[in-house]
């Protein structure tokens, strides 16, 4: 930039020299000559050589020049130091949920919990008996009265009647097991003067047979159950001696939850 503007001077110094050189010389034509005479009369020429014709005025300093084109980028400075962290942003919204991954192994069995209270026993609610049969032919339309006891122990069964009377609201399971000789047998078992089911079995000459049946009920307290020959005498053909039995027994298989929880 120094040699341009160096330059550029240098032009305009010359140009105005070379102006001034002209106005000079339209004067020296305009104006008359005048030539002193020498001792001789001879005519004498003062002009003189313009020594130092260097030496003017400076001229006016030029305009600036344009600018010039823009440098090349320098170097990536070195990585500065990292600076605080930003204040936490507001939390998101909720995400969409993912699908459900693969089912992983199976763990270990766990620690054994502790041992829990103890329960009530179901010995608490028992009811069962079991009766046999000790006359051969009973009465027809009558309960069957089986006054061969094995076991009654909580005299539910009344062998005066031959009714099971309930005492514990429940569900209780019934079974017979009949031998039949010499007639025919129709058997019915009642639950509070309502027929639930019936059992026949015909008889067979010379031979003796069984008739069975069972039941699951679910009786209320006051409730009766007991089985008795269905019609004429001719279906009373049930049988017992000392080597063949005829039984009726029934048990409690649960009580009711209420009698459990004590709400009798």
């Amino acid at each position: 930039m120094k040699l341009v503007r160096t330059l550029f001077l240098c032009l305009v110094l010359v140009v105005k020299l070379s102006y001034s050189q002209e106005e000079g010389e339209e004067v020296e034509a305009e104006a008359p000559e005048e030539h002193a005479e020498g001792p001789g009369g001879e005519v004498v020429d003062e002009r003189k050589p313009c020594a130092g014709w260097m030496g003017g005025v400076p001229g006016t300093p030029g305009h600036n020049g344009a600018s010039g084109r823009d440098g090349r980028d320098g170097r990536d400075g070195t990585k500065g130091d990292t600076g605080e962290p930003g204040a936490p942003g507001e939390k998101g919204d909720t995400g969409e949920p993912g699908l459900t991954g693969p089912e992983g192994p199976r763990g270990f069995p766990g620690t054994p919990g502790l041992k829990g209270d103890q329960g009530e026993s179901a010995l608490l609610y028992r009811s069962a008996f079991s009766v046999g049969l000790i006359d051969r032919t009973p009465m027809p339309n009558v309960p069957i009265k089986f006054n061969k006891i094995f076991y009654n122990g909580q005299r539910h069964y009344d062998d005066s009647t031959g009714k099971f009377r309930c005492s514990i609201p429940g569900v209780y399971y019934f079974t017979y097991h009949l031998t039949v000789y010499l007639k025919d047998v129709k058997v019915s078992l009642y639950k509070s003067d309502k027929t639930i089911m019936f059992t026949f079995d015909q008889f067979q000459e010379n031979n003796i047979d069984q008739a069975s049946g069972s039941i699951v009920l679910h009786l209320e307290t006051g409730e009766e159950v007991w089985l008795q020959v269905y019609g004429e005498e001719a279906y009373a053909g049930i049988y017992a001696d000392n080597i063949n039995d005829s039984t009726f027994s029934g048990f409690l298989l649960y009580p009711d939850m209420k009698t459990v929880n004590g709400d009798r």
